[in-house]
């Protein structure tokens, strides 16, 4: 595990909001010389702290004003159901996130269409026609008052 002191934590917190941040302006804000900060960067990165970078994308804009999160059951409790699931899910454009969950059902989805008729596609001819699925619960989301995925 890594070990992330107080300076690390400052550097993660700007760059989690602000990942073009230049270095300059990183180590001024965190009081590093910008020789130690990259340095601390760097270090982040190498110890995969850091991930990586990406751009926020606003899915209204792109033509994908429909989003949903889904519930999926799934009918059979095996290693094989699990991961023939998740090679259909990663081939869908559709799904922007799967995770593998506890409680009832196994698996939360986010999805991103263009609209309703879109998505109810996606849900009868993509998801719904997987021989592993079970069950689908779709929750349509309605405004998001605060989202701080990057």
């Amino acid at each position: 595990m890594a070990k992330i002191d107080l300076t690390d934590q400052k550097i993660l917190q700007n760059l989690s909001r602000e990942g073009r941040l230049s270095n300059l302006e990183l180590a001024e804000r965190i009081g590093l010389s910008p020789s130690a900060c990259l340095r601390r960067v760097q270090e982040l990165e190498r110890m995969g702290v850091i991930k990586g970078y990406r751009a926020v994308l606003d899915p209204a804009k792109m033509g994908l004003g429909f989003i949903a999160y889904l519930t999926v059951g799934l009918n059979s409790h095996t290693k094989a159901s699990q991961e023939a699931f998740e090679r259909a899910i990663s081939r869908a454009p559709e799904v922007v996130e799967c995770h593998n969950i506890t409680g009832t059902v196994e698996y939360l989805l986010r999805v991103e269409a263009g609209d309703l008729a879109s998505y109810k596609h996606f849900h009868t001819e993509v998801l719904g026609v997987l021989p592993q699925v079970h069950a689908i619960t779709s929750y349509v989301v309605m405004g998001s008052p605060k989202d701080l995925r990057a």
